[in-house]
């Protein structure tokens, strides 16, 4: 093979010029980098004034990126990646929960409280009982599993988004279970959202005429020891963006009614039990 670069073996070109000492899996990770990225390129043969317009996306795609703001990785979930990636490292058996992204708006140290609290600080939204256990693979409940939760206001905000006008930790806790492994709190009726629509991801999806919108969830973090954390979301089943959701979190045995309720003190309730892997 020739050292000089071609059309033809640009991607070998490439490759070749790695070092004998590179750690193998960066060899390997930039091997199939290039081989790819040269197999698209000419795929769809893009002309210099689209690799400019590309490259100028990127551009202010980092320029948008801040201590708040990450827009790459938004990037990536508009795209199916940040789901692919998360699928490849949850591989989980049949009858374990499944996991879906984390999202942007978690927030570490919200408040332990106890089971049946209300996390709505507000007070703004149709309230709502969350309630369920966690469980492990045979069915058996789990003592002392951390269930921490945070979910949008009604509005479509979280508290992060809005600190001038949001309580601190609004829509957020942190719940123990007990012997039985069961947790239950009261929140609001989630709603649906846009992502961060006004930068050049944003741009991105209108112009291949994708909306920006998530369905109506709430967040879940359960860890417990000995098993394998869980991060996910509970989707309000019924709502109109289940099957685009913008950044593709959803999957199905993630849907749950949302059913009225009519003996209790909240006007929704919400039932989901969580299965963990062990370790």
């Amino acid at each position: 093979m020739t050292d000089y670069f071609t059309e033809e073996a640009s991607a070998e070109v490439v490759n070749a010029r790695m070092g004998a000492e590179v750690d193998p899996r960066l060899r390997q990770v930039m091997h199939a980098l290039v081989s790819h990225l040269h197999a698209f390129i000419k795929d769809v043969e893009p002309t210099t004034k689209e690799w400019e317009s590309a490259i100028d996306f990127l551009t202010r795609t980092g320029q948008m990126c801040s201590d708040t703001r990450q827009e790459f990785i938004l990037l990536s979930d508009v795209l199916g990646v940040s789901m692919l990636v998360d699928a490849i490292n949850h591989r989980r058996p049949d009858g374990a929960t499944e996991n879906t992204v984390f999202g942007p708006f978690h927030v570490e140290g919200a408040p332990e409280r106890a089971m049946g609290d209300n996390i709505s600080l507000d007070g703004r939204g149709e309230t709502c009982l969350f309630q369920g256990r966690v469980l492990d693979l045979d069915g058996r409940p789990v003592r002392g599993a951390i269930v921490d939760v945070w979910s949008d206001n009604a509005e479509g905000f979280y508290d992060v988004q809005q600190p001038d006008t949001q309580p601190k930790w609004n829509n957020r806790g942190v719940f123990r279970t007990g012997e039985d492994g069961r947790y239950w709190f009261r929140g609001i009726k989630p709603v649906s959202y846009p992502i961060p629509d006004d930068g050049p991801v944003g741009q991105m999806l209108e112009r291949v005429e994708r909306h920006p919108w998530r369905p109506a969830h709430m967040h879940f973090l359960v860890t417990a020891e000995g098993f394998e954390p869980i991060t996910t979301h509970t989707f309000v089943a019924g709502d109109s963006y289940l099957e685009s959701d913008a950044v593709f979190g959803v999957k199905e045995s993630l849907i749950v009614p949302f059913l009225e309720n009519e003996a209790g003190d909240t006007s929704w309730k919400s039932e989901f039990d969580f299965v963990l892997k062990p370790h």
